[in-house]
């Protein structure tokens, strides 16, 4: 918790202003029963109207300077608050744009999520408390401890004995309660898993009609989470009850031992009531003590699973000294390469070796689960290769800056992101100064303008989130146009084929041919007839090259790629390859 503090550094004058407003808040606080003291001792009893009315406006004017510091302290506090979580957020997402697809496993999506909105929430609510009731709570205990010895000390045990009694609670509480709390998050965590797989899933949820199974798997984490939340706050439920129990009991003591000490003249009437205001104020403060010391450790927690984002090293980071590529423009050679996912057995690529050049179509084939998009992945450092080197333009790609290599790649990969927005906005994206007849020309090129133009707003028509608004193919087709619309040395078609019928996929490949005839392709497909014109055709198997050549070679020295071409193609059409 303390670590991110430092994020309250930009805060620091609003900060003091708010102590400020609170010490003097509260320095008009003891000041009131002082006042009422000397109305009853000076005033109620010695008959003096004139003074009951000259004090009792003193303590209006002093009730009103506490209101306003009251309101303007907690205005400022919020801002400081609400600046606080709004760094925090800025620089998780900063950081979780810095992730590799590794860091991405390791956490999780749904749990990246929750950190920066109800682990953000949980800190921003206790840096409230903390800039208004936690600076409170102690100058007002410290300040009623002072001011109720300078008014009596022979009951002041009262005082002591109160505060022995909660603090030993208050460590019990602590004791049972913040271990729950941890795993309040954890499960908070699975909850939200649930939700964000059942709503990004609906459709086969509903094609499958399991809606109720589903039902069941969330009502069990829902569950699950309420009773995690019901063995917390019964815990903290009890602080309140016991404080109301411990303060009741010290007034009835302040009375009737402050009694005798009146009777024996040790002690005036008005100053008893001034005594017994003092120890209100001091067990008030207490009580918001305590009402932060429910929020706390839930706070804690939320910071750690915070600042584990924030601290977490990167797998993928720019070399301190990245190199340029000089004269060679797109050529992508494998040297020995192999990948291990982490906490897998078995490697998904084993000594790859091949050289993709500008010009040069490389495909790559092979069965589902084969290693195709793992390969192709690395590239643009989407994993870094745990054995050997992947060299773009000559030069390892972990000795280049990402941002100087990925401008390099024009990317469709294999499962289709567009943006909320319009279809221009998703076609900008990968070119941001592109003009609208170069979106059109490239809208053209990849086959889309026979459904854009068919819009009534073209290109500017409304995308929802996830393209739900368009089918498979034509979110593949947008796609293809925003990697197009790039221009890129380098362009990574990865499945991006398979939504689309053959006629519209063949003329999809005979458009794009003099857009891409410069630069170095990969075409990662399923389809023989995707492949088979390709300039050379990879071939793996469970994550090894077993073919590497021209369609018309490979169907003669490959087994695992002929029974790919016997599987899709007829005999007539294999003896015509």
């Amino acid at each position: 918790m303390l670590k991110i503090m430092k994020y309250l550094k930009p805060y620091k004058m609003l900060i003091w202003f708010v102590v400020g407003l609170t010490f003097l808040q509260i320095l008009s606080q003891l000041y009131l029963p002082m006042l009422m003291a000397s109305i009853v001792d000076k005033g109620v009893i010695g008959k003096d109207l004139g003074f009951i009315l000259k004090t009792g406006l003193i303590m209006l004017a002093f009730s009103v300077v506490v209101s306003i510091c009251m309101i303007a302290a907690r205005l400022y506090a919020s801002k400081t608050g609400v600046g606080f979580a709004r760094d925090i957020r800025k620089d998780i997402f900063t950081s979780v744009e810095e992730f590799s697809l590794r860091e991405f496993d390791e956490i999780g999506t749904s749990s990246l999520i929750t950190r920066s909105t109800n682990d953000v929430t949980q800190i921003q609510n206790v840096m409230v408390m903390l800039l208004t009731m936690f600076i409170m709570a102690p100058l007002t205990a410290i300040g009623g401890v002072i001011m109720a010895l300078r008014t009596d000390i022979g009951i002041s045990w009262i005082i002591l004995l109160a505060i022995a009694v909660l603090g030993l609670f208050l460590g019990l509480i602590a004791a049972k309660g913040i271990p729950l709390f941890k795993l309040f998050q954890s499960k908070l965590d699975k909850i939200n898993l649930i939700l964000r797989e059942s709503l990004s899933g609906i459709r086969i949820i509903r094609a499958f009609n399991r809606e109720e199974y589903e039902d069941k798997r969330f009502d069990e984490s829902n569950l699950d989470l309420a009773n995690t939340s019901i063995k917390v706050y019964r815990i903290m439920s009890a602080l309140l009850p016991v404080f109301m129990v411990v303060m009741n009991v010290t007034t009835v003591a302040i009375v009737w031992f402050g009694a005798q000490r009146v009777d024996i003249g040790s002690l005036k009437i008005g100053e008893m009531m001034a005594y017994q205001q003092y120890v209100m104020q001091i067990m008030f403060s207490l009580i918001m003590a305590a009402m932060m010391f429910v929020m706390i450790p839930r706070a804690s927690v939320s910071a750690e699973r915070i600042l584990e984002i924030l601290d977490m090293e990167h797998v993928i980071v720019d070399p301190e000294d990245p190199m340029r590529a000089s004269s060679m423009k797109g050529n992508v050679q494998f040297k020995n390469v192999g990948f291990i996912y982490e906490g897998a057995q078995q490697p998904v690529l084993n000594n790859i070796n091949f050289t993709a050049k500008p010009g040069q179509v490389t495909a790559i084939i092979g069965s589902t689960g084969c290693g195709k998009t793992t390969l192709v992945n690395l590239i643009p450092r989407f994993y870094d290769a745990t054995e050997g080197v992947v060299l773009v333009d000559g030069i390892d790609v972990k000795n280049q800056k990402r941002k100087e290599l990925r401008e390099k790649i024009g990317l469709v990969p294999q499962k289709i992101n567009l943006f909320t927005g319009t279809i221009k906005h998703n076609i900008k994206f990968g070119r941001e100064d592109a003009t609208d007849e170069q979106i059109k020309e490239a809208i053209e090129t990849a086959q889309a303008s026979e459904f854009v133009d068919g819009l009534e707003k073209g290109i500017e028509t409304d995308v929802s989130q996830d393209g739900a608004n368009f089918s498979g193919g034509q979110r593949q087709r947008l796609s293809i146009a925003r990697a197009l619309l790039r221009k890129p040395e380098i362009y990574i078609f990865d499945d991006s084929f398979s939504a689309l019928d053959f006629t519209t996929d063949a003329k999809l490949r005979g458009a794009i041919k003099s857009d891409i005839k410069n630069a170095t392709v990969f075409i990662v497909a399923q389809r023989v007839t995707t492949v088979r014109n390709a300039d050379q055709i990879i071939v793996l198997d469970q994550g090894q090259i077993v073919g590497l050549g021209k369609h018309e070679t490979l169907i003669k020295t490959c087994e695992v790629y002929k029974e790919i071409v016997s599987s899709q193609l007829s005999d007539e059409e294999v003896s015509r390859s």
